[in-house]
């Protein structure tokens, strides 16, 4: 379908959001209403290395990490799971693999539900094996592949996902420099092309089999600057860089609503409370059980407005307590379990505000999620957004710096703050036009290994 730009706020404030409960929720195959009423687990089981040789080894693995987390809330006595398997290379580059490993998981869920009414979601997320410093992008054998997979894997699947690459060969560049205007050409302009061109696609896939369109996440990008400031006291990469190309990534993530996604949203786009904001959908995030993948600030906050509650990734194998996959998808589950609890006991509102005092002033990053801040940075994205997707996303991040540098609670470094009032001049200084902004890139970006215009329709 034909991008339709949100130029309106789906909710009048960030108070009127709460976890458990979306604007426009969307029904799974096996009955799970995800924005329903009530947050649902969400556990993500990587294959170990050298499980991928073969498809029939890679089935077996997939058998065993999924079953044992379907097993293990049988146990317990959790209600529903959904279970998201992001592609390893094998799975997309042979399409028919990630569409067999769908249906066998498919089968899975249907005889828990049967046998044990356990309601199950399947979410299939292929891998992008697109690189701009390979081929073009739109062209390529991959290219193809990745679509492929799509139209094998919708066939069973509840929910498909997809983590783009738009983008990332500016961004990459423009990171390591703090160079802010690169940041906003490869997140903002860049990838929110790309993203147009992608979504129409995955949708109209989606639907032509019966399956939701879930959402994509700025992994590559977003997630890449804030695994890069690292630590509190890190100098390569200035946290309040990584909070700016969040509030960025918002405006560029926002295209695959536009374009026809329901999400639920991938979990690993921290930009999600500000696309809840914006957008109304049901909203996937990861926080503390998330430290077993990567490390994140916002780790209790970010599941102030959540619908699913994920890991984000965890490698298949044993520990004490069973396998990872059993133990992740337990510890999620009391996590929703508590979350309900308080829905039902009328303590949401009291929780919600726990959840985001906990890890409000922790990073810049986290403060710019905080369900108030969130709103007010979605809504400087759509009140730009029928000027251009780099006028949105410039606003965005106009505003998220503005939040930082006006809350006296949030104590910054004299390193942050002089990066983030480097950063703010600079994009004060930008161009208004969309189209002098591109045309400055082209010239300013033109030698950087694997950046192809024509990949984007440049």
């Amino acid at each position: 379908m034909a991008r339709k730009k949100i130029t309106k706020m789906a909710y009048g404030s960030g108070a009127e959001m709460m976890f458990g409960t979306a604007k426009k929720p969307v029904t799974t195959k096996r009955g799970i209403v995800i924005g329903g009423g009530f947050v649902h687990p969400e556990v993500v089981p990587h294959p170990r290395p050298g499980s991928e040789k073969t498809m029939k080894t890679l089935l077996r693995e997939y058998e065993k990490a999924n079953g044992d987390a379907l097993e293990r809330m049988t146990i317990v006595g959790h209600p529903t799971l959904q279970v998201e398997n992001e592609h390893v290379y094998q799975m997309t580059h042979n399409p028919k693999w990630g569409g067999e490993i769908a249906a066998q998981t498919a089968k899975q869920m249907d005889d828990y539900l049967s046998k044990y009414g356990l309601k199950a979601a399947y979410r299939s997320t292929p891998a992008d094996l697109r690189k701009p410093d390979m081929h073009h992008m739109r062209e390529s054998d991959y290219t193809h592949e990745v679509l492929e997979s799509f139209k094998e894997c919708s066939k069973y699947a509840d929910i498909v996902s997809i983590e783009s690459m738009g983008g990332k060969e500016i961004f990459d560049h423009a990171i390591i420099r703090n160079d802010i205007a690169g940041i906003l050409f490869g997140i903002g302009v860049l990838g929110a092309i790309d993203m147009e061109w992608m979504w129409d696609q995955i949708v109209a896939i989606a639907k032509e089999n019966k399956c939701i369109p879930g959402g994509d996440t700025n992994c590559s990008e977003a997630n890449t600057a804030m695994f890069m400031a690292g630590g509190m006291t890190s100098k390569d990469v200035p946290h309040v860089m990584a909070a700016l190309a969040r509030a960025i990534a918002a405006s560029r993530t926002l295209i695959a609503y536009e374009c026809g996604a329901t999400g639920p949203t991938k979990d690993c786009a921290y930009e999600d409370p500000i696309i809840k904001a914006m957008a109304g959908v049901p909203i996937s995030t990861e926080g503390k059980a998330s430290a077993c993948a990567h490390s994140d600030l916002a780790s209790n906050l970010i599941a102030a407005v959540c619908d699913l509650w994920s890991n984000e990734a965890v490698e298949y194998h044993d520990m004490f307590g069973a396998t990872t996959t059993s133990v992740f998808a337990e510890i999620l589950g009391y996590d929703c379990a508590m979350f309900n609890t308080a829905i039902e006991l009328g303590y949401q509102e009291q929780m919600k505000e726990i959840l985001v005092n906990s890890d409000m002033y922790r990073d810049s990053h986290s403060l710019i999620l905080a369900p108030d801040n969130a709103w007010e940075v979605g809504n400087a994205i759509v009140s730009n957004r029928d000027k251009s997707n780099y006028a949105s996303a410039r606003a965005g991040a106009i505003k998220a710096g503005q939040i930082i540098l006006g809350d006296a609670k949030m104590k910054l470094t004299a390193l942050e703050k002089r990066a983030l009032e480097a950063a703010m001049k600079d994009l004060e200084a930008l161009p208004d036009a969309e189209g002098d902004f591109i045309q400055m890139c082209l010239d300013k970006y033109k030698d950087v290994k694997g950046f192809n215009p024509a990949s984007y329709g440049l």
